[in-house]
């Protein structure tokens, strides 16, 4: 069984910050879960173009507002407490916070916590062996 508490994480190397998002990686890919859970503050006033090519990820909205754009098809969605959004085809997307944003992600398959984006907004995959293999092949032709 795990057992973490948020406030165990915050102010280790599980808190990630990057000035616009602050991710809290609750379980990585070392609990063998088959995936990776995250509690993430959006900072308000941000827009984050994201297009997560070798991952899947969910993200439940937990508390503030913003909206969900598709850079592929220009639809957009409002973000609020209670409204859950998942890129289940490595889609590209701009997350835009109106006001500071609460979100619990998940990925699949799990991050390892060394992970940050790159240029197209990313995180590469980082296989056991520690090495970082290339985007995945259904992202082909997706890339910024």
């Amino acid at each position: 069984m795990i057992v973490k508490s948020l406030k165990d994480i915050i102010g280790t190397d599980r808190e990630v910050d990057d000035g616009k998002w602050v991710s809290r990686r609750l379980l990585l890919k070392d609990a063998r879960m088959g995936f990776s859970l995250h509690d993430t503050i959006i900072r308000a006033g941000v827009e984050l173009p994201m297009h997560y090519q070798n991952h899947l990820e969910a993200v439940y909205c937990v508390g503030g507002k913003g909206k969900l754009v598709s850079r592929d098809t220009g639809e957009e969605w409002p973000i609020e407490e209670g409204v859950v959004y998942a890129l289940d085809q490595h889609d590209r997307h701009t997350l835009i916070s109106e006001t500071e944003m609460r979100m619990v992600c998940v990925f699949n398959p799990p991050l390892t916590g060394r992970e940050t984006h790159d240029a197209t907004g990313a995180y590469p995959l980082i296989l056991d062996d520690g090495a970082v293999s290339a985007p995945s092949p259904g992202a082909a032709g997706r890339a910024d």
